[in-house]
Order: C-alpha cells, then sequence, then structure tokens
C-alpha cells in the first residue's frame, strides 16, 4: 500500500499544499518550524483519525482560519480516496471513505496501516509502562479487529468499575456489591483475553524486532522483550489466577475506588544482552532499540495483514551517529514507501538514495520539489 498524494488546507501552517509521493522513499527537507511534521501528521491523521502527537485537532486549524480539510489519495489493489474535515463552529470532525461518512475510528484502524518513529518514542524505553502499552496496543489493534474491540471493551468495563467503586465508598450501599461483582467477571474475562493475546503477540513479534535489531548493530548485541504481567505465572488458567489475585486486592481496590488489578497494570521489560535496558542502556542503545522497534512493527504488520505499511519517519537521522545512519538507510530500501523529515540537505549525504525517491522541500508551509 502507498500513499500517491495528499491535499491539505488550513492544515497547520498549510493553507493549500498539494504534494506527490514516491512509491519508495520520500525526503522532506526544511528547517525547524517550516510545517514538514505537520505533512507526516496529516498522514497519520489519514491513517488513524488521530493526531500523531495526541494534540487536539483544534490545534490544527491554520492562525485566524475556522476549519481545515485533508484529502489523501490511497493504493493498494484498488485505490482509496480519503477526506477529513474539521470545523472549529461545529466543533467536529468528520471522515470520509470514497465519499461515505465513517463514524466510528475502529472502523478506519489497520485498513491504511501506518508506522511512526519520532522523537516520542523516547518515552517507549525510558518512559513508564504506559507508554510501552500503548505501543503494543497499537500494534496489535492494527494487525487485529477482534484485540481492538476486545480493548475497547476492557477500558468501558474499567470505566463502569471505577464508577461503581467510587459510589460504593461514598454511600457504603449492600446493594451495590452484587453489582461489582458481576462488573468483575466481566473484567476477568475481557482481560484474561487480553493477556493471552498479548503473551501471542509478544512471543511473534519479538523475531521481527531480533531481526531489525541485528541488521543495524550486526548481531553484536541480542534484544529481548519481555511480558512483565500482574499474573506471575503467565501458564495455566488465567483467569483463576486473575480472580484470585484480584480477591486479594479487594479490600485496597474498595477504600481506594480504584481499579488495582488488571492487564491495564501491565509492563513490558526490553532488554540487551540480559540487562534491562531502561536501568543501564546507553544513549545509543536506546534509539537502537526505538528503531528496532518500528522496523519490527513494519514487517510484522506486512506480514498480519497482506499490505505494505506507510513508514513515516521524523527527524531521526539527525539523532544519529554516521555509522547507525548509514545502516538505517540501507535498511530502509528494504521497506515500501517511507516519508522522512529532515532538517537539513546535508543529512542526505552517505544516505542510500536511488532515482525513484523524491526530495520535497517546504518552507512556511509552501512546498517545493528538488
Amino acid at each position: 500500500m502507498v500513499i500517491k498524494k495528499i491535499i491539505l488546507k488550513n492544515f497547520r501552517l498549510h493553507k493549500n499544499s498539494e504534494l506527490g509521493f514516491s512509491e519508495k522513499l520520500n525526503y522532506i527537507i526544511g528547517g525547524n518550524g517550516q510545517g514538514k511534521t505537520s505533512i507526516l501528521e496529516a498522514i497519520y491523521y489519514l491513517c488513524t483519525t488521530k493526531s500523531i502527537n495526541h494534540s487536539h485537532d483544534s490545534e490544527s486549524v491554520n492562525f485566524n482560519e475556522r476549519e481545515l480539510e485533508i484529502i489523501g489519495q490511497f493504493k493498494d489493489l484498488i485505490e482509496n480516496k480519503v477526506r477529513i474535515q474539521y470545523s472549529l463552529d461545529t466543533p467536529k470532525k468528520n471522515y470520509f471513505l470514497d465519499d461515505k461518512q465513517i463514524y466510528r475510528a475502529s472502523s478506519v484502524i489497520g485498513k491504511f496501516p501506518v508506522v511512526t518513529l519520532t522523537q516520542l518514542d523516547h518515552s517507549i524505553t525510558t518512559g513508564a509502562p504506559a507508554e510501552r502499552r500503548k505501543l503494543v496496543d497499537s500494534i496489535i489493534s492494527q494487525s487485529s479487529s477482534t484485540y481492538l474491540k476486545i480493548l475497547l471493551d476492557y477500558k468501558k468495563i474499567l470505566r463502569q468499575r471505577t464508577s461503581l467503586l467510587n459510589q460504593i465508598r461514598e454511600t457504603q450501599n449492600p446493594s451495590l456489591f452484587d453489582q461489582l461483582d458481576s462488573w468483575t467477571e466481566s473484567l476477568i474475562k475481557t482481560g484474561s483475553q487480553l493477556i493471552k493475546l498479548r503473551i501471542d503477540f509478544t512471543k511473534n513479534y519479538l523475531g521481527y524486532v531480533i531481526s531489525s535489531y541485528q541488521k543495524i548493530m550486526e548481531g553484536n548485541e541480542i534484544p529481548n522483550i519481555i511480558y512483565s504481567s500482574f499474573v506471575e505465572d503467565l501458564s495455566g488458567n488465567i483467569e483463576d489466577k486473575f480472580r484470585k489475585t484480584l480477591q486479594i486486592r479487594r479490600k485496597d481496590e474498595l477504600r481506594r475506588a480504584s481499579n488495582l488489578v488488571g492487564p491495564h497494570k501491565d509492563d513490558f521489560i526490553f532488554t540487551i544482552n540480559n540487562f534491562d535496558l531502561r536501568k543501564f542502556g546507553s544513549q545509543g542503545q536506546h534509539k537502537t532499540f526505538q528503531i528496532a522497534l518500528r522496523f519490527g512493527e513494519f514487517f510484522f504488520l506486512k506480514d498480519a495483514l497482506g499490505k505494505t505499511p506507510i513508514f513515516l519517519l521524523d527527524d531521526v537521522f539527525g539523532e544519529l551517529d554516521t555509522y547507525r545512519a548509514k545502516k538505517i538507510s540501507e535498511f530502509l530500501t528494504e521497506v515500501g514507501q517511507a516519508i522522512i523529515t529532515m532538517t537539513d540537505f546535508s543529512n542526505l549525504d552517505g544516505l542510500t538514495k536511488s532515482k525513484t525517491d523524491k526530495v520535497i522541500k517546504v518552507l512556511n508551509g509552501e512546498i517545493t520539489y528538488a
């Protein structure tokens, strides 16, 4: 799958920009604050209905304007036109696929698979467990509509159960305990399904990460991903262990009116040569692991979906030493379409390029081709 072109109207700095893309590598060159990252953000919007940096839709509207529009043309076995409109006056975002309005974001996830590598990825290896859960959930959700549905159901159950725990703490109403037991069983059933799917995913995904890491580091280091669950022993009956743990923590949950047990508390531990990356990894090892995670995601999704994702890389090469930059540039020739932002033309020196690649310049939201 590739994105052939994109039109941006009143989207951040872009008043009226149209870009055509190569089906291979696309280098978008521009200084900071000139609008190059906005192009990646717009593509991500089309693929997921959401902002790449989790900002509110209203922040994307061009200054002094009231609405924005993003139009994209995708090509796989067939061509699809995607259009997003957002108005500050409503405020409402409308998503159209081939001129038919789509009302649920879950209907879009995975249809146009996308992989991103940005500065925000630093938090995946150095930040809180929630960042790693978000990574895993986003990858599996793109590859499995079943997982996405279970995840959304689980989040709804968490919200309902939290509300009920608060009511019990405030009112001490005995009749509410039967409701709590019912929601607890739903939590156990749905949460156990998530855990089992995460176990299978971690085993499968790890192979892709190891392969990607070794292509960058030539086998000098061995990465690993360990699923760290509140269920200490992931073999056997997950539901029974979940239920037992909830019984042990029941008084704490009632006292704190909070869901203290479940896969929403789990983590994924990254290691290199059996050492915890978060505790002992160097800056270079963190960056290499982040890159390997995204390349692993790319090839995992490609195999799982039978279609090639779009790869978005935001100012990655500026942070890398010459060796890693060259290795990653060579690796990119093995993927399908990649769209890469850079701050300087000099960053292109030493990178692998072909005649089919395209270089696009961005200055204050204006597009020219080099």
